[in-house]
């Protein structure tokens, strides 16, 4: 029996099921039952401890591609520069621990959300005992302040509430029910005679029998749903894992056919063994791994800096290239404060300004702004909202009790202070769906004021005031006014009064009849201020937003038209469940809006959105938020709402739980994208020119232009000088006005192709040429390696410059970047160091340069400066115009 139907089921027929009565079980047979089903607890067993999380760091192929520079530089013998790359593969892999270590923690944050101790009736005797003990077919006692500790049908209920928003994610208190639901109790909001683990009784008391326990729960689902979720590999890492496979192929593959070439040519086969290794060491990108870490980590910061916190690197660059986002909508699109924004009386419509729980606001008829207090009906509606009330104002966005009379509470300030002593009060109770107060007045006299449904009110009331005197109440007109606020997506309250003698000390159910009506109030959950904003630059960006909340389904779409969210149509959960995956797939493709979901109807749309190629980012802040969040490609958090069992499923987490720092976290994701492609762009020419130039000398049967300790010291110098600072690069322009990166798109675009042969041919032609040249002057070997190592530097120097911008001219932002100035302030130091440097000099295998080596090797390494400019003015004028 599945617990989402147990609210079908009479409460006697759920008796005879678990074969007990309304006294609860024998203490035997609790017992038999414990040790046959085991105890009442969620299971927060760890998939993985962190030594495998650890290690799963170096499971990366860039790692391999890293490991094996180690090797053989270990090979040649050269120890110090083994240590520094092993360093940088360690490195790496402390700051992925740390940064990733996410997590598993939410199965342990579930476990606490079960309650240590229960009231049950066994044998007809009320007594407490550990929750873990409970049992299928206990009697459960539930009062004010208990957090339900498991899942339970319910049989009886007096004025009973439940906070279900670690569930649902709505913030107002569910009315319970015994009465059996005949259908359609899909969603957690609509079973209204149940009550789930985990939730919190706000009023009133009930009694249940126990359905589920452990794992059974809805709690213990949840769990299962994130211990099943696999972890996602990034769009990022995808790529990158498959940019490395490429190059190790390609560099195994031309490091085995040089060694080939120059053995079948009668080279030494030592020293030809010698030059295929030289060529690795210039082709593998040693420093490529770290600068991306780093890339990702000023991203981190960045977005730090935007209320964004990340919890695992790779999600910097993963919202960026996110193509949906899948949002809930209390508390992340609107502000989870209810806030009456129409009062219908005496004829007239009022719509009050602002928002939340801040007394602040006007009243506008026909937009022209009014004083509330000349209007005396609605001074009475206001007056019956605030004082019929039991919640408190506790200062600007802070009410301490039910948000809906929260609500009322603020929009009666909004006009003034009211006060009348209460005398007595019949609370609310959802069978009667009204609640009543009695107060005596200034001359002492007393008056009762009443609120509720607009139904039951209107029943009780024989007339209605209009501000001037009592005439005959006009209910069909009041019920057309209500319908039409309740399709604007707003809860609607009736108000209404009755006068009494003085002398009436308190006040029964009964006595509340013959009322006079003096208005309607209605109120929602409204958006937030910048939310409308937001969802538009979503627009811009090509990145479709899609509502998935457990409100109901009128409420989710008025927000979402109101907000500009695209969407034909809206689905309930019930809808999707009678969906097959092929149906709802197609649905995908035009609705946008989900409501009275279960955590299983948002995974599911979660993962069938994965399926057609898109890049998903969800966001939540409660419990039946966290399988979504752990499946998607990007999980945001709220970090003031949300649960922390939500946060630790998450792959970020939102300090200010605004929808707009999502946006800016996008912006600041494909920033750290497009640094990422900058770094290849420059890396891989760069590197392929080194490697070439071992290439063409084994081909040419010339001497090799380079040692392998000076290819070792390019790759080191020139991947921390001068690939680093691209990382602290300026935000190109318009970025955000940019679609979304295809999912499929390879990290090595045509453009990046194009440039590592062109790039890595001018290096080689430039670093030969400077080397003949220099060979022909003074036919010193060691001076001439001296000349064409400064060249490739100086030709890295130059492209570094090109690297600012793939498509843009550079020319007018050359110096924007103070860091790449640095850095190749640091850069020349060096170079200059290791070229007059006795001691360096037999080290290096280098030798001082005259200025005449200078001004050539600056004069032919300038060239690729101006010809990747012309190449990208061809680019735009037969691509961009």
């Amino acid at each position: 029996m599945g617990e989402e139907k147990w609210c079908n089921i009479p409460a006697e027929d759920v008796f005879s099921l678990f074969d007990t009565d309304i006294n609860g079980l024998s203490n035997e047979e609790a017992s038999i039952r414990l040790a046959r089903d085991g105890y009442n607890e969620v299971s927060s067993k760890k998939e993985h401890g962190p030594i495998y999380r650890f290690l799963k760091q170096f499971a990366s192929p860039l790692i391999y591609l890293l490991l094996i520079a180690a090797v053989i530089t270990l090979f040649l013998e050269k120890y110090a520069d083994a240590v520094v790359i092993a360093l940088v593969v360690l490195a790496n892999a402390i700051i992925g621990f740390i940064q990733e270590g996410k997590a598993q923690n939410a199965l342990e944050s579930l476990s606490k959300l079960l309650v240590p101790e229960a009231r049950v009736l066994r044998d007809g005797v009320s007594m407490v005992v550990p929750s873990r003990e409970l049992v299928v077919g206990d009697v459960v006692l539930l009062e004010a302040g208990d957090r339900v500790p498991a899942d339970m049908r319910l049989f009886y209920v007096k004025n009973l509430r439940a906070d279900e928003s670690i569930l649902t994610g709505e913030s107002v208190p569910v009315e319970k029910s015994a009465d059996t639901i005949k259908s359609g109790c899909v969603s957690y909001g609509d079973q209204k005679n149940m009550a789930f683990a985990g939730t919190l009784i706000t009023q009133g008391q009930g009694r249940g029998i126990v359905v589920a326990t452990a794992n059974d729960t809805q709690i213990g689902k949840i769990s299962e749903f994130i211990r099943e979720s696999k972890e996602i590999s990034t769009p990022l890492l995808r790529k990158m894992g498959r940019l490395s496979v490429i190059l190790s192929f390609v560099i195994v593959f031309i490091a085995a056919f040089t060694f080939i070439i120059g053995f079948l040519r009668g080279y030494d086969t030592g020293e030809i063994f010698m030059a295929s290794v030289s060529l690795a060491v210039a082709a593998i990108p040693e420093g490529l791994p770290a600068v991306i870490t780093i890339t990702m980590a000023i991203g981190v910061n960045r977005m730090a800096a935007r209320n964004t916190i990340i919890r695992t690197v790779p999600a910097v660059e993963t919202l960026g290239s996110a193509t949906v986002i899948c949002t809930d909508k209390t508390g992340t699109l609107t502000r989870n404060q209810m806030t009456v924004t129409q009062i219908y009386t005496a004829g007239k419509i009022y719509t009050l300004t602002g928002a939340g729980y801040s007394p602040e606001g006007d009243f506008l008829v026909d937009g022209v702004k009014v004083n509330p207090l000349e209007d005396k009906a609605l001074v009475e509606t206001l007056k019956a909202g605030v004082l019929c009330n039991d919640a408190s104002f506790k200062g600007t966005n802070n009410i301490d009790g039910d948000p809906t009379e929260g609500a009322l509470l603020v929009s009666g300030l909004k006009a003034g202070k009211f006060y009348l002593p209460r005398k007595d009060v019949v609370p609310f109770e959802p069978e009667q769906r009204f609640m009543a107060t009695l107060h005596e007045k200034e001359d002492g006299s007393k008056v009762i004021y009443v609120k509720g449904s607009p139904e039951k009110i209107l029943q009780m009331c024989t007339s209605q005031f209009d501000g001037h005197s009592v005439i005959p109440l006009d209910k069909e007109n009041i019920i057309q006014i209500a319908e039409q606020m309740a399709s604007e997506a707003l809860r609607v309250l009736a108000m209404a009064y009755k006068n009494v003698p003085s002398d009436v000390t308190g006040i029964e159910a009964e006595d509340i009849v013959d009322l006079t009506f003096v208005g309607l109030q209605g109120m929602m959950d409204p958006p937030r201020d910048d939310v409308i904003d937001s969802i538009n630059k979503c627009k811009n960006a090509g990145i479709r937003v899609i509502m998935i909340t457990g409100d109901h389904l009128k409420t989710a779409y008025a927000i979402a038209k109101k907000i500009g969210i695209d969407t034909q149509g809206a689905l309930s959960g019930n809808d999707i469940g009678a969906m097959s995956d092929e149906h709802l797939s197609v649905e995908l493709d035009t609705v946008s809006v989900f409501a009275r979901t279960s955590p299983e109807d948002k995974l599911r749309i979660v993962k069938l959105l994965q399926k057609k190629g898109e890049i998903v980012a969800v966001t939540g802040d409660g419990i039946n938020d966290a399988p979504a969040l752990k499946t998607a490609d990007i999980g945001i958090a709220m970090g003031q709402t949300g649960t922390e069992v939500a946060k630790e499923a998450s792959d970020m987490v939102l300090a200010d739980d605004k929808f707009s720092s999502i946006v800016a976290a996008i912006e600041e994701g494909r920033d750290v994208y497009s640094k990422i492609q900058k770094i290849i762009l420059w890396t891989l020419p760069t590197n392929g020119g080194q490697g070439l130039s071992v290439v063409a000398a084994v081909l040419l049967g010339m001497t090799l232009p380079l040692v392998p300790l000076q290819i070792l010291w390019l790759n080191t110098v020139t991947a921390i000088g001068l690939g680093v600072p691209i990382t602290m690069e300026p935000k190109e322009r318009g970025i955000l006005k940019r679609p979304p990166r295809s999912p499929t798109e390879s990290i090595l675009i045509p453009l990046i192709k194009r440039r590592i042969v062109f790039v890595s041919l001018l290096i080689v032609a430039g670093a030969y040429l400077t080397f003949f040249l220099k060979m022909g002057r003074d036919g010193d070997l060691i001076a001439a390696r001296t000349v064409a190592l400064n060249t490739i530097v100086f030709f890295q120097i130059f492209y570094l410059f090109n690297s600012k911008s793939m498509y843009e001219y550079v020319y007018k932002d050359l110096l924007s970047n103070k860091y790449m100035l640095l850095g190749i302030g640091v850069v020349v130091l060096l170079q200059l160091l290791i070229t007059y440097n006795g001691a360096l000099n037999s080290v290096f295998s280098t030798a001082p340069l005259m200025l005449i080596d200078w001004l050539t090797i600056i004069m032919i390494s300038s060239t690729v400066f101006f010809l990747v400019e012309f190449e990208k003015y061809l680019y735009r004028k037969h691509y961009l115009s």
